[in-house]
Formats: C-alpha cells, sequence, structure tokens
C-alpha cells in the first residue's frame, strides 16, 4: 500500500492511502492507447455427399411421448400415481412405426386406426413423395468423437468451434434441430427390435423405421487457421462413419447400424 500526501484548506498535511489498483490505473492513463487490429477470419466452404454402409435405424421422439411427459410436469400432484401400477396405452406397432421417422413431407395421421388401414396411409404418403430427414448434428458428433477417441485431439469442443455443418435444402420440422434429408429409392423397412430399458434392465419392444441403401447431402465451412485442412475434415467424417457411426444401435453403441462414408466432395471455395 502506498501512500500519497494530501494538502488540505492550506493548513495541513494529511497521508491517504493509495491502492497499487489506482496506481496502475493513473499510469495506464499516461499511455498512448493501443490500436488492436482484428482481421477477417478466412473460412472454406464444400458439399460433401455421405454414403450409408449399412441400415440407419431412426427413432425420433414421437407427438405422442412427448405429450406424456409435458402432462406429467405439469401435474400439480407430483406423487400422483407412485407406487400404482403404471397403466400402459394399447400398443399400436405400426404407428409407433411411422411416428418414429423424422418427417419432412406431412405425417400421416395413423394412431387409433385399424393397422391396414395405418399401412395404407403410410403407402400413400410414400407414393406421394414422402421424405424424412435426420438431425445434421449428429453427423458432425460421430466426426468429432472418432478423431477424439482415436487420440488426434485433446479437446473435442475445440474442434467443433472449428468447423461447422449445414444441411443442403434441409429444414427444422416441429424442432430447434436441423435435419438433414435422407435420400432413398425405397420405404424404409418396419424393424420391430426388442430392447432393456432403464437400471434395472426391462425387455420392452421397440418398433423403427431403418432406411437400407440411403446417402445425404451436408455443407461443411471450415476455419482457416492451419489446425485442420478440408482434407482434415473430410478424413475426419470418414473416421466417423467408419468407428461411429450415427442413429439407434449403431456402431459407437455396440451396434452395427449407422455406418457411412464420404462420397461426392465438391470444394465451394472460400466463403
Amino acid at each position: 500500500m502506498a501512500k500519497k500526501i494530501v494538502k488540505e484548506n492550506n493548513e495541513e498535511l494529511k497521508f491517504n492511502e493509495i491502492t497499487e489498483g489506482e496506481l496502475k490505473q493513473a499510469e495506464n492513463k499516461k499511455r498512448e492507447v493501443e490500436h488492436i487490429v482484428i482481421k477477417k477470419f478466412p473460412t472454406r466452404k464444400a458439399r460433401i455427399t455421405l454414403v450409408g454402409d449399412s441400415p440407419l435405424l431412426v427413432h425420433a421422439w414421437s407427438e405422442k411421448a412427448k405429450r406424456q411427459m409435458l402432462e406429467a410436469q405439469q401435474d400439480p400432484d407430483p406423487k400422483r400415481g407412485k407406487g400404482k401400477t403404471k397403466k400402459h396405452d394399447i400398443r399400436e406397432p405400426f404407428a409407433d412405426f411411422v411416428n418414429a421417422a423424422y418427417w419432412i413431407t406431412e405425417k400421416p395421421d395413423v394412431d387409433g386406426k385399424p393397422d391396414a388401414e395405418q399401412v395404407k396411409l403410410f403407402e400413400e404418403a410414400w407414393k406421394n413423395g414422402a421424405k424424412f430427414g435426420f438431425p445434421v448434428i449428429a453427423f458432425k458428433k460421430a466426426a468429432v468423437t472418432a478423431v477424439w477417441s482415436a487420440g488426434l485431439i485433446s479437446s473435442s469442443p475445440f474442434m467443433k468451434r472449428l468447423f461447422h455443418v449445414h444441411a443442403v435444402n434441409g429444414t427444422h420440422v416441429g424442432s430447434g434441430q436441423e435435419l438433414a434429408i435422407i435420400k432413398t429409392d425405397e420405404p424404409p423397412e418396419f424393424c420391430e427390435d426388442m430392447v432393456k430399458v432403464g437400471p434395472s434392465k426391462v425387455a420392452d419392444l421397440r418398433y423403427r423405421p431403418a432406411f437400407r441403401n440411403w446417402s445425404t447431402e451436408l455443407e461443411v465451412e471450415i476455419l482457416e487457421t492451419g489446425t485442420f485442412s478440408l482434407e482434415d475434415i473430410i478424413n475426419a467424417f470418414e473416421m466417423g462413419g467408419f468407428m461411429n457411426g450415427v442413429g439407434e444401435w449403431r456402431i459407437e453403441k455396440d451396434g452395427e447400424f449407422g455406418c457411412f462414408h464420404v462420397g461426392e466432395v465438391v470444394d465451394l471455395g472460400r466463403g
């Protein structure tokens, strides 16, 4: 702590304390203001096609499931129903299959209808050009996780900030997440799988769509700082498709679905 002499009313001298912070502030005022230049950072864009090597198994949250979760959270009595056997709704396997897809075109209303009518509505939707999507962020996560798992980077959040991924002609449908269009020449296959749910591993059945032959297009934009090149990011997607995959029962989760490789790459130049 420093001291300075202050004369008050021309009568006597007093010593007032001055902090180190005040001293530094006074010194800084004497210095000339340093101008910091922030240059425009270079980016590069490319359009890549990802081609499926194994089926893409999809399981989107249905509107019914989301509604039930919301109703439970809005119940003023949080203890309601505890200790009682939960009453399940009657399962509609084909309706579950339809609702588990990420629909880009309008989803047919199959809930509560007879099985034959559900199938008919789905087939009509397919004939009328039904389109399906899949979350873009899943492909980016697959690429980054694979590179991190291989020990090539020490921080996956840092790599995530160095490139962005968007869908080509993608869309947001009823959600904040962007969906990439799944290209396929055949309708998704109805799949019935047994799963084990929760800490007690209770067996249950899941009905989900699987796309056997699929591809999708993404637009990648990288920050050209010298850390990663466009080729590096393309190779990261290759690793992600081989080591991790996307969707349900993917390689990362001890499954065999969701594998892909990079097909065509179109360099769009600097952004």
